[in-house]
């Protein structure tokens, strides 16, 4: 009993003595609870003096925090726990600053032939100086030329100019209106030009008149081809031409190389007066041909690679660049891209064409079935390694030719925008609208040189459709760059705020059926197991 009772006062006393230490604790946690709450209190006050004082007093003030020790701690234990694969998923963006001069045998290639048709043109013009200055029968000989060949030429030249100029903007005024005119135009211009040499009843001009009749035949089924995607290009290109707002120097570029171009054509027409008083005339007259096309496609791809930088920077970064700069590293730093773009980019297109062609006409046919075969081997081969659309990611990120061409393709396959691409006729409508210029200088040109001069005719009418073509691309740069740069930019960055449901509804439209397009042709690859 005594035990018994021993042990129950031990228990009390435990009891009490835990009882005690409970309420000891409560108090310290009030306690603790008081002072946070005076600490707090006293932080406001601070924080209320200290709004006063910079009311009072506007003064700019810099803070500097710096983290606890036990802040770093958590923060290099957060680092450390954090698994590769959630870092891998934030790769950073890639520089948009590269000062690497891209395709460097390409442009040495170039300005080899630059150094070579400059001296080549010199000698020509000094050697049609000199037939002049001679007396005999090559001095009649050139004093024709100078009189009924020279100024048809020089004046197909300003009206390829001003065409080319009249173009760009009606482009940007009005562009719905202007893929419909464009596509029927150059149908309408052609088959006229056409009629009018076949009028003139020669030999030399049947042929040219023939074939341009032929030409209008195959454009003419081409647009009734497109018709059910003239809609979506018109709205796409009006989208697309939004940037080119900002940029109020955007086209300076271009009317720089269209005066460059209209000089330099200008010199060589004289030049060939000077081939042929020389060795060799059609072998001299071909090389100068092959170094005008060449030339002008860099003009061309220059305007091309000026915009892009300008349009894509406004995209991907948000930055307004100034046109200047632009144009500076496009005939510096990516000219070597834009000579070798400029060699590959038109042969690609028209073994796109062939492609389709082909794809239409093979048939059951065994010969025709392995002719379109083969070339749709080609066709995988060589749009993923050089296409049109590479020149956006060599004016943003300063990478090679083949590089961007594998990049770009990657991101519209990435995307399923492979199928809008090939289909898109923003191409076609820039090259149709160099046929219309053309085929109204060749129309201007071949009445006035047969009114004059009828032996001529077929030459001058050449020329003339020859010079309306090119110099027309030039113009057309700007506004065939903002197309690709839409199209690219956008398979970069969907979501951005500048782009909206135009590609999306198109995709999803085609990919439900309510949306037919017939894109390039290409070779089905086997499924991946």
């Amino acid at each position: 009993m005594e035990r018994g009772g021993q042990e129950a006062d031990v228990a009390d006393g435990r009891g009490g003595e835990e009882k005690e230490n409970i309420d000891a604790n409560g108090r310290k946690e009030e306690e603790k609870e008081g002072k946070g709450v005076i600490d707090e209190e006293k932080k406001v006050e601070n924080e209320m003096d200290m709004s006063r004082l910079r009311t009072s007093n506007p003064v700019s003030t810099i803070q500097i925090q710096t983290p606890s020790p036990a802040q770093t701690r958590s923060l290099h234990i957060a680092t450390q726990n954090t698994p590769s694969s959630q870092q891998q998923e934030t790769p950073s963006r890639p520089s948009m600053n590269s000062r690497n001069y891209t395709n460097r045998i390409s442009l040495f290639l170039f300005l080899f032939h630059i150094l070579v048709a400059v001296t080549a043109v010199g000698f020509l013009i000094y050697r049609a100086v000199e037939g002049l200055l001679q007396n005999g029968e090559w001095k009649r000989k050139e004093k024709q030329l100078l009189e009924f060949w020279l100024p048809q030429v020089a004046g197909s030249a300003i009206i390829s100019v001003f065409l080319a100029w009249a173009w760009q903007r009606a482009f940007r005024q009005w562009p719905a209106f202007m893929v419909r005119f464009i596509l029927w135009s150059s149908f309408i211009f052609s088959l006229t030009a056409g009629i009018l040499l076949l009028c003139f009843s020669m030999a030399a001009t049947d042929g040219v008149g023939i074939a341009l009749i032929g030409f209008a035949v195959g454009n003419g089924l081409y647009t009734c081809w497109v018709t059910p995607r003239i809609e979506f290009a018109a709205k796409v290109i009006e989208k697309s031409l939004e940037p080119a707002a900002k940029f109020p120097d955007l086209n300076q570029p271009t009317y720089w190389l269209l005066a460059i171009g209209f000089m330099w054509m200008s010199v060589c027409s004289f030049a060939v007066i000077g081939a042929l008083n020389f060795h060799f005339p059609p072998l001299l007259i071909i090389g100068l041909v092959l170094s005008l096309m060449w030339t002008t496609e860099v003009f061309r791809n220059v305007v091309n690679l000026t915009v892009c930088r300008a349009v894509s920077l406004y995209y991907l970064r948000g930055m307004q660049s100034t046109t200047q700069f632009c144009f500076q590293r496009a005939i510096s730093r990516n000219l070597g891209s834009a000579c070798l773009g400029s060699l590959f980019v038109p042969t690609i297109e028209a073994l796109r064409i062939v492609a389709r062609v082909l794809n239409l006409l093979k048939g059951e046919d065994e010969f025709m079935f392995s002719c379109a075969h083969c070339c749709l081997k080609m066709m995988e081969a060589i749009f993923r390694c050089g296409n049109g659309w590479a020149f956006v990611h060599i004016a943003a990120y300063g990478r090679s030719f083949v590089t961007a061409s594998r990049t770009t393709w990657a991101l519209f396959e990435g995307t399923g925008m492979e199928v809008i691409v090939d289909s898109d006729i923003t191409s076609a409508i820039c090259f149709l609208t160099g046929v219309a210029s053309g085929s109204v200088c060749l129309i201007v040109a071949a009445s006035w040189t047969h009114a004059e001069h009828k032996g001529f005719t077929a030459t001058v009418s050449m020329l003339a459709f020859f010079i309306g073509y090119l110099l027309t691309r030039i113009g057309m740069a700007m506004p065939h760059a903002c197309v690709s740069c839409y199209y690219v930019c956008y398979a970069e960055n969907p979501g951005f705020r500048l782009f909206d449901n135009t590609i999306k509804q198109r995709i999803e439209s085609i990919r439900a059926g309510r949306d037919v397009v017939i894109p390039t042709p290409r070779i089905p690859r086997p499924p991946i197991i």
